[in-house]
């Protein structure tokens, strides 16, 4: 399976958590499930480009909800950490708040 750099990242995480590691040069993406870390890389370099130093992931399940007597599961989704080398940063997040 081909993915391509806006495949792999689905969408920026910003909650409180990552937006203190964001003062850390760190950046939170929600990304495929498939995908491994030396996509990742690639495909944040691609795109914001900027140079990364590491890349860690998170499988987060899904968790169990209920409705009256109707039980489910929320999805499952993976999750990645990006640090970036300490000159490169990237202006999307500057404006974010939460």
């Amino acid at each position: 399976m081909n993915l391509t750099a806006h495949d792999i990242i689905i969408r920026p995480i910003i909650t409180e958590k990552s937006s203190a590691l964001m003062s850390l040069n760190k950046y939170t993406f929600e990304v495929h499930k498939s995908a491994n870390k030396i996509q990742i890389r690639k495909a944040v370099e691609e795109v914001f480009n900027v140079k990364v130093a590491a890349v860690n992931t998170i499988n987060v399940k899904g968790k169990m909800r209920r409705r009256g007597l109707a039980k489910g599961f929320t999805r499952s989704w993976k999750k990645a950490i990006v640090s970036l080398k300490p000159d490169q940063h990237i202006e999307f997040f500057e404006g974010a708040s939460i």
